[in-house]
């Protein structure tokens, strides 16, 4: 009686058992958790074997058994699914409603378990080693002790007046947990290698019950938050100082003396993506870690397990994952506002063939020229095609993830067992998911398949099929159009597209006669320099370059308003555009004694570290660039930026639902509305900065 008063001991009948005196009377308490603990190793595929005394509600002893899935468990399901519960490193979870009813019609009278382990010593010689079971309900001077019996059903308690009458109330075992604390290998530690928690609940016999059965390993986490902290400490640090030197490069490149609102904006925002890889690599780190560590005890006894459903580490692991969604967000959002404010220009080299003049529409004086818009037409569509031009295939990237984790069954890698079956049988136990695991398999796979990309991308088809970067560069010189590029005050970057043959507004036979002569060295090398055929440079412009620039750039970045324009504006806009092209074209020419450049290399740390060394003085500097650096302004060399800000969308869905395909789909509308946003407001600047109108951007 005293077990089935399974809420509290203030009640009369452990009172009685206190005051008896008598040595027949069966013992409630297990001391020094059930004696002490063995010596117990178990391997990936060994079965916890458990066995119960059963005794009746009159202390009748019935007999032995051997623990089988439905011996402890209430919930029916499949026996090859219960047996699971008992597999060494399976973390189990089954519950289920039940009309109480039903369990009065299993458990019709009380039976009273003890619960033994049975192992073999060093000896081979087969011991029994008894499971102490905990109330949380019933407690001693304050602790919780552990109890040596238990029950699953009372169906007696609850019967009024007579015995054979249905009861009102029924207990039962609500809730069953065996906690496995690891390593078993080691006894004497604070917790007893295996403890059964059972916690009770009433109900109405006409009522239903939530019942669950559960088995979890525990094990105390050691370093492991120490290691983490260390990790975010060092590598925080090189984060910090990265962004610094980010911080001072743009400082630099800008021409800023001081320190500013701006200045501190933008460390800030190179922070935030410094600080999102930190996150990320340790996130990584962790799940990787644990990948091998816990999947990695096929051939060996079974020390480590995965930290706990809502333990702290899971928890801060959740938190270092979000916490980078949050910062390459950031990260990408400043890539964006940086690309979709760069200052560019198209260079027309092409002199015309004759002059004269027209009357405009609109009523004025406009010089003409034979000169031909389409060439400029042409490399502002294909600078708007390789905006958001990448090394990666994004769909091709969603599609293979998917694959490898769905149908080639890596996601079955990720369950809280050592189980390490791609393709488990129908009838098999599933485990639950680990969102370490997940995240670890996840980012690995996406990884891999990103950088499979990008190796053939590079190294194959770029090299032998198509390699759009260099291609617009070679488009450059065949319309002899330059491009001319500010992504700071004072640095950007300049794409040489002047013709060799003087002119390019030629016909088919004209042309292909100018591509024979390259081929067959009859002419002079593409490069901007005599003797030299490097195109793409870095461009560091002195002040008074760049005030020069700004002022006849200002007279046609006016942008119209409302539904009035003034009459002149399309004439100053013109104006404006025919003044700077004749103003870059005479840079570009050392036409300025006083805006003069010169060409050099940059030092290998300047190139390393991507930053200048020297201050350009009263001289501008441009740089060699056999890089095609210019493609800082695309998505182009961006890959890691937008490829880690994927997974991390891809995964964090897959946090909340845990669902692949669902993740594929998000992170699939993430990736279009992202190049969207870019297509959209890129074509927009293209426009603004060109005088290219947005209906001839196709």
């Amino acid at each position: 009686m005293v077990i089935l008063e399974a809420f509290s001991l203030q009640n009369r009948a452990y009172d009685l058992y206190m005051k008896t005196k008598s040595q027949d009377l069966p013992k409630l308490w297990y001391g020094n958790h059930g004696g002490t603990s063995p010596q117990m190793v178990f391997g990936k595929t060994s079965k916890i074997d458990f066995k119960v005394i059963k005794y009746n509600v009159l202390g009748k002893f019935l007999g032995w058994e051997d623990v089988r899935g439905a011996t402890l468990q209430l919930c029916p399901d499949r026996q090859s699914v219960m047996d699971a519960a008992f597999v060494f490193g399976t973390s189990y979870s089954q519950s289920c409603t039940l009309d109480v009813s039903a369990l009065l019609q299993g458990v019709p009278e009380p039976v009273f378990y003890e619960m033994f382990l049975q192992f073999e010593d060093e000896e081979g010689h087969a011991r029994l080693w008894p499971v102490p079971v905990e109330n949380p309900a019933i407690r001693t001077n304050n602790q919780a002790s552990h109890l040596r019996r238990f029950f699953l059903v009372d169906g007696l308690s609850g019967r009024k007046v007579n015995l054979t009458n249905v009861p009102a109330t029924v207990t039962f075992a609500a809730e069953l947990i065996l906690s496995v604390y690891l390593p078993t290998g080691t006894p004497g530690g604070d917790n007893p290698p295996f403890l059964l928690t059972v916690k009770y609940s009433t109900r109405s016999s006409t009522g239903v019950a939530q019942v669950s059965f559960s088995v979890s390993y525990i094990q105390d986490p050691g370093t492991a938050q120490q290691a983490t902290d260390i990790a975010f400490g060092a590598l925080g640090f090189l984060a910090i100082i990265y962004a610094l030197l980010e911080t001072s490069t743009w400082t630099r490149r800008s021409r800023l003396p001081n320190i500013s609102f701006m200045v501190i904006v933008k460390f800030f925002a190179n922070f935030s993506g410094s600080l999102a890889n930190v996150f990320f690599m340790v996130s990584l780190g962790i799940g990787i870690y644990w990948l091998i560590v816990f999947k990695g005890q096929q051939f060996s006894a079974v020390e480590r397990t995965l930290p706990t459903a809502g333990s702290q580490i899971e928890t801060n692991f959740i938190i270092y994952l979000l916490s980078a969604l949050v910062l390459k967000s950031l990260d990408l959002i400043h890539i964006l506002i940086t690309q979709l404010t760069v200052s560019i220009f198209l260079i027309d080299w092409e002199k015309p063939k004759e002059r004269g003049t027209a009357k405009a529409s609109m009523g004025y004086q406009k010089a003409t020229s034979s000169v031909s818009a389409w060439r400029t037409f042409l490399i502002a569509n294909e600078w708007n095609e390789i905006q958001t031009h990448r090394k990666v295939n994004p769909t091709l990237q969603l599609f293979a993830v998917l694959l490898l984790l769905e149908v080639v069954g890596l996601k079955n890698l990720t369950s809280r067992d050592l189980n390490v079956n791609l393709h488990p049988g129908p009838n098999a136990y599933h485990a639950l998911w680990s969102p370490i695991l997940r995240f670890g398999i996840a980012a690995s796979v996406w990884l891999a398949v990103g950088i499979a990309q990008v190796l053939f991308s590079v190294g194959l088809y770029e090299r032998f099929v198509e390699d759009k970067i260099h291609q617009f560069v070679d488009l450059c010189s065949l319309s002899n159009v330059s491009v001319f590029i500010l992504t700071h005050r004072c640095y950007g970057f300049y794409i040489h597209g002047r013709s060799v043959h003087g002119q390019a507004d030629v016909g088919m036979d004209t042309m292909l006669t100018y591509i024979r002569k390259e081929e067959e060295n009859l002419c002079a090398l593409r490069g901007l320099e005599a003797y030299s055929d490097v195109q793409t440079f870095e461009v560091l412009l002195t002040d008074r370059t760049r005030a020069f620039y700004d002022r006849i750039t200002l007279s046609f970045m006016e942008v119209p308003r409302g539904a009035h324009i003034r009459p002149d504006l399309h004439k100053q806009r013109l104006n404006g555009y025919f003044a700077l092209n004749r103003f870059l074209v005479s840079f570009f020419e050392h036409r300025y004694k006083d805006m003069d450049y010169m060409v050099k290399d940059k030092f290998f740390l300047e190139q390393i570290m991507d930053m200048e060394f020297q201050e350009p003085g009263d001289i501008s500097t441009l740089y060699n660039d056999d890089r095609a650096l210019f493609s800082r302004t695309l998505f182009y060399s961006h890959e890691l930026v937008l490829l880690l800000f994927e997974i991390l969308v891809f995964s964090a869905v897959d946090l909340a639902a845990q669902d692949f395909v669902l993740s594929t789909i998000v992170t699939f509308v993430v990736q279009k509305f992202v190049k969207m946003l870019r297509d959209t407001l890129g074509r927009r600047n293209l426009a603004e900065k060109t005088l290219v109108e947005k209906q001839f951007l196709i």
